[in-house]
């Protein structure tokens, strides 16, 4: 009986959560959330179908063990019969091991090892440790040809720059996703040199027809001056350049620019702010406070809020 609970208690802590614990970011827990209705009751079932299995060889190990004591009492012949556990534990735990005081026993005392009247007897290797050795070398065999000699199976490094591949495709994927859901309530100015030359190259070949080349306007308004017609801050001019504003001339361009394009080129259009257009056009719309997008009716507000 004592057996048994030594093996209930192994099994209870080999199905403890504590004995499988993973990372946060990939723990059992976490999984099963994200299992749908079907998967948990697949689970399930696996779950029980497991349960009795280990069961029923619980109770198969069981019924060996109360045959062969039973045998033991009806047939005294039996009693000097190893039980199963002994024979497996002879052949694959501790091994055959001589008697105290026999006379193989006294042939394995190392005289040059005793302390205290203890002497070390020059046993053999457990047959455990020497499956162990075993395994550990034919994994060792299969591991270097696997990896080192065929080149089927991924080294470290090869895994690690593959992760970072995976990562950088994913990574883009998010940019553009969050680049396409760009629109005139979030879009935020972007003066890096990049965007700014981009947008440069869009405002060139589809603004300058009617804003100038140097945005001093032409057919349409100055685009260098502190005056705006619709408002002078970046969701404003996305707004204007996405939608346009056919009444005035203007045309809609959501349709030909993407909205990354369009952040860039109203990005370029505000950084003309303050330049010094060769003919520039007079102001139009109302006054705007630079960098603030605020609309500012009267010149002495002006220097008051400078």
């Amino acid at each position: 009986m004592k057996k048994f609970l030594i093996l209930f208690s192994l099994l209870g802590i080999l199905l403890s959560p504590s004995a499988w614990a993973q990372t946060e970011e990939s723990n059992w827990y976490t999984q099963l959330q994200a299992m749908d209705a079907s998967q948990l009751t697949l689970l399930i079932i696996l779950g029980i179908v497991l349960l009795v299995i280990v069961v029923l060889l619980l109770l198969m190990v069981y019924l060996m063990t109360f045959m062969a004591s039973t045998l033991r009492k009806e047939d005294p012949s039996f009693a000097d019969e190893p039980t199963w556990w002994e024979s497996f534990k002879e052949r694959f735990v501790t091994g055959k091991l001589d008697e105290v005081g026999s006379k193989d026993e006294a042939g394995k005392m190392m005289a040059d090892h005793s302390y205290d009247g203890i002497t070390e007897l020059d046993n053999f290797m457990p047959p455990w440790l020497r499956y162990v050795f075993i395994i550990t070398i034919v994994f060792g065999v299969v591991y270097f040809v696997n990896y080192s000699v065929l080149g089927i199976g991924k080294t470290g490094v090869e895994e690690y720059e593959e992760e970072l591949r995976l990562e950088a495709i994913a990574a883009e994927a998010r940019q553009s996703t969050m680049l396409a859901s760009i629109d005139e309530t979030n879009v935020e100015e972007d003066r890096s040199p990049d965007a700014i030359a981009a947008g440069k190259g869009i405002f060139e070949a589809n603004c300058a027809a009617c804003h100038a080349q140097d945005g001093g306007g032409g057919v349409g308004p100055n685009l260098t001056d502190a005056y705006w017609i619709h408002g002078g801050s970046i969701k404003e001019v996305f707004s204007v350049i996405k939608y346009g504003v056919v009444a005035k001339g203007m045309v809609p361009w959501e349709d030909q620019l993407s909205p990354v394009e369009i952040q860039q080129v109203s990005s370029f259009i505000l950084s003309l702010s303050g330049t010094t257009p060769a003919n520039p056009k007079e102001p139009q719309g109302e006054l705007v406070v630079p960098g603030q997008g605020e609309t500012v009716t009267d010149s002495t507000a002006v220097v008051a809020m400078l």
